[in-house]
């Protein structure tokens, strides 16, 4: 992933865990509200504060008509994938090489993709992420895959959509918006979440990325 100024690594290594311990950030919050205010109290009177924004607010800059928890049915679709790990400082630069490698196959094989690049994240943590990084074909290859390359279905099903504009690394504001999305509404999302790429990541500039974060909701 590209590192940005002030951009420190505690901040980086804690992307994306929301998506799997959603409700996880605010209970903390909540607990550090409540020994603040038992500390305050102990010592007079309370100053006075605004309380924390948790509706479903969405970052900035969205477009007027960007989805942001939008309900829509992830539809069925095979998939030529790489599955694999990253730590998160070079996630975006992981997923870049995964999906060039994706177009030099389905170029040999003279296989055209039939819709955007997309991320499955299938677990996360504080050190990194694994995931399958696919492209959507009509069918699979004459010539099964061999090595790191696979054929598969992605995941269908009703989702939440959220927009994100701008680089990979600013991410984190879209992600803190949905957990707080989600809190709003009193929804859990699965342990699962996709990326899917309005533009192709290999040729587009790292801060005019368009990216549709996929979540399936309990």
């Amino acid at each position: 992933m590209l590192i940005i100024a002030g951009d420190s690594p505690d901040r980086r290594n804690q992307r994306r865990t929301v998506m799997s311990a959603f409700r996880l950030a605010s209970t903390f919050i909540a607990l550090l509200l409540a020994l603040a205010a038992g500390t305050a109290a102990a010592q007079g009177p309370p100053p006075k504060v605004s309380p924390p924004q948790t509706g479903p607010a969405s970052p900035s800059p969205l477009q007027p008509g960007d989805a942001f928890g939008e309900q829509v049915t992830m539809p069925e679709r095979t998939i030529v994938y790489i599955k694999g790990y990253s730590k998160w400082d070079n996630a975006f630069d992981t997923l870049v090489d995964a999906f060039k490698s994706l177009h030099e196959y389905l170029d040999k094989q003279d296989v055209k993709a039939t819709g955007p690049a997309i991320t499955i994240y299938t677990q996360t943590d504080d050190a990194g992420f694994s995931f399958q990084a696919a492209l959507p074909v009509a069918q699979g290859p004459k010539d099964p895959p061999k090595g790191d390359i696979a054929v598969g279905t992605a995941p269908t099903g009703k989702a939440l959509k959220f927009v994100h504009r701008g680089s990979y690394d600013a991410m984190d504001s879209t992600y803190e918006a949905i957990t707080n999305y989600l809190d709003a509404k009193q929804l859990e999302a699965r342990e699962l979440f996709i990326e899917e790429y309005a533009t192709d990541p290999v040729k587009t500039e790292p801060d005019k990325l368009v990216v549709n974060v996929l979540v399936p909701v309990k």
